[in-house]
């Protein structure tokens, strides 16, 4: 074995040595983040359940009925499928 066969032998030792200690430290620190952000999570949602259980949300007011129009809408009756179809294809239409 040469020198240089062993340097890169090394080369490549050291590489994956170094990608394996980055894994364990990256996942570290996004199970650091993780539980940091529950921890926050969980004290929002206490702060908020306190706050709820000390001042109840008020009720909520019924709505105002919709303001009927002056005229009645007028309701024409739905054509028939046949009746439909006739009327595309008399106007161009491919169905």
């Amino acid at each position: 074995m040469t020198k240089e066969d062993r340097d890169r032998a090394q080369a490549r030792l050291d590489k994956t040595t170094r990608a394996a200690q980055d894994a364990r430290s990256g996942k570290a620190d996004r199970d650091a983040a993780s539980r940091a952000m529950l921890d926050n999570m969980a004290k929002l949602k206490a702060l908020r359940l306190a706050r709820e259980a000390a001042a109840p949300p008020a009720p909520v007011k019924a709505k105002k009925a919709a303001a009927k129009s002056k005229q009645p809408t007028e309701k024409r009756p739905t054509p028939a499928l046949g009746d439909w179809l006739a009327s595309q294809q008399s106007g161009g239409r491919r169905t």
